[in-house]
């Protein structure tokens, strides 16, 4: 899969991504710094990437608005920190399966809903 690194993510997560066989797209090689979320939505789209963000409005709003897309991972940590963020990223990956086409996922502390 590929994965679209959101501008409030971990740049390190990119390392995670690529060592569980994945691909990672960091944000500036694909969107403007501070581009609007539909903007972001879009460049993922086109790239066939799944969102990786902390971004929650991607979890409640992108199943309303798009029921077709790439995918979606919000990680919605309590005390979001680069090592918790890390931790939760290589769980999901070992877990997820081979695609997130139509789904859209929040990892919390010890937990991960999933919508599809």
């Amino acid at each position: 899969m590929k994965f679209l690194l959101d501008e409030n993510f971990p740049k390190s997560a990119a390392e995670v991504v690529e060592e569980c066989g994945h691909i990672a797209i960091a944000f500036e090689d694909a969107c403007d710094f501070g581009a609007e979320d539909d903007d972001v939505f879009a460049t993922a789209q086109r790239l066939g990437a799944v969102i990786l963000t902390s971004d929650r409005d991607f979890y409640h709003t992108v199943p309303l608005l798009h029921p077709h897309h790439a995918g979606i991972v919000v990680v919605a940590l309590r005390q979001p920190n680069r090592r918790a963020i890390m931790e939760r990223l290589k769980w999901f990956l070992a877990n997820a399966g081979s695609s997130l086409v139509d789904t859209v996922c929040i990892l919390r502390d010890y937990s991960c809903r999933i919508k599809r």
